[in-house]
């Protein structure tokens, strides 16, 4: 089983804003909402392949309500802990004149120590050894920065995997603890190793220096220029997959999500990178963080193209 988890989940509003204006009043031709995080939004995807998950996490308020409620209607299974005060709305702005997206993100309700430890305590219980999880996305306000370190010691603890997508302070903590695989984009690792990485190799130099603590796989993000997938000594370096632009917000989770399926079902590097790359494509065609269907994703499988090195 697969298991996600969303410490800081939202909803997500998107609206579409042709010519979008600071300072000024902006006219909105489309919105639509869905029940957001990262965690989430790997276990839309999930289900979107056919894969079942768990989704763990929090929900308060009227917010909160709706993110169940949302939850419930797509048929996925969710655990998500009563949290004090209001689940967090997220705004993403999609100009598609300009061609550009912008996210005004809540920061969220703030979480006590005896909640993370409760949902810690539930997701352990249902966890079996060679199951999955997924630690995605920002910290609620009152974790502590190493959350998901001890998060991942206790889920490796209980026979798990656990494949961590996260940023600054807490990637840095999680990566102490040796998830299986860290799925940062090339920001978050010039911001992990602390200097600029401009180039490929730059960025295989760096991620090499990662698997001293653990670490079995690394795939660094790289937006509209693909994707590098890492081991200890072999790197794949992939193309980005032309598709017409509707919205990049949840291409990394996609991505993410394909990747969890592809370990859970025993794939080959190659189906791997195929299906990672064709599902954060066919992702960037849809609208907000909506899940694109396997029916977008199987045409796009063939046209990944990638090469292998030997670092």
């Amino acid at each position: 089983m697969i298991y996600t988890v969303t410490l800081n989940p939202a909803l997500d509003k998107t609206v579409v804003i042709p010519h979008f204006r600071t300072d000024t009043v902006n006219r909105v031709t489309n919105v639509r909402m869905d029940p957001g995080g990262k965690g989430i939004n790997v276990s839309k995807v999930l289900a979107e392949l056919g894969e079942a998950s768990v989704a763990f996490g929090f929900a308060g308020g009227a917010a909160g309500q709706a993110l169940r409620r949302m939850l419930a209607e797509r048929g996925l299974e969710s655990e998500l802990y009563e949290a004090d005060g209001e689940t967090r709305t997220n705004l993403k702005i999609i100009d598609p004149a300009s061609h550009t997206n912008t996210d005004v993100n809540e920061p969220g309700p703030q979480v006590s120590a005896t909640a993370l430890e409760e949902l810690l305590r539930r997701l352990l219980a249902r966890i079996a050894p060679g199951d999955l999880v997924v630690l995605s996305g920002s910290l609620p306000a009152g974790a502590p920065a190493d959350t998901y370190r001890r998060w991942t010691e206790r889920c490796r603890q209980a026979g798990a995997r656990v494949f961590l997508d996260a940023d600054g302070e807490a990637l840095a903590r999680g990566l102490q603890a040796g998830p299986y695989l860290i799925k940062p984009n090339r920001d978050e690792l010039s911001r992990l190793v602390g200097r600029p990485l401009s180039s490929c190799a730059d960025i295989a130099e760096a991620a090499q220096g990662l698997f001293a603590y653990g670490v079995r796989k690394i795939v660094v993000s790289l937006g509209g220029e693909g994707a590098l997938y890492l081991t200890e000594g072999k790197m794949w370096q992939a193309q980005a997959v032309p598709v017409p632009l509707g919205s990049t917000v949840g291409a990394g989770d996609s991505m993410l999500a394909a990747l969890a399926l592809a370990a859970q079902r025993q794939m080959d590097v190659d189906q791997s990178i195929r299906l990672s790359m064709a599902t954060g494509a066919a992702n960037v065609m849809t609208s907000g963080t909506q899940p694109a269907n396997y029916a977008a994703i199987a045409p796009l499988l063939q046209k990944v193209s990638y090469k292998a090195y030997t670092l």
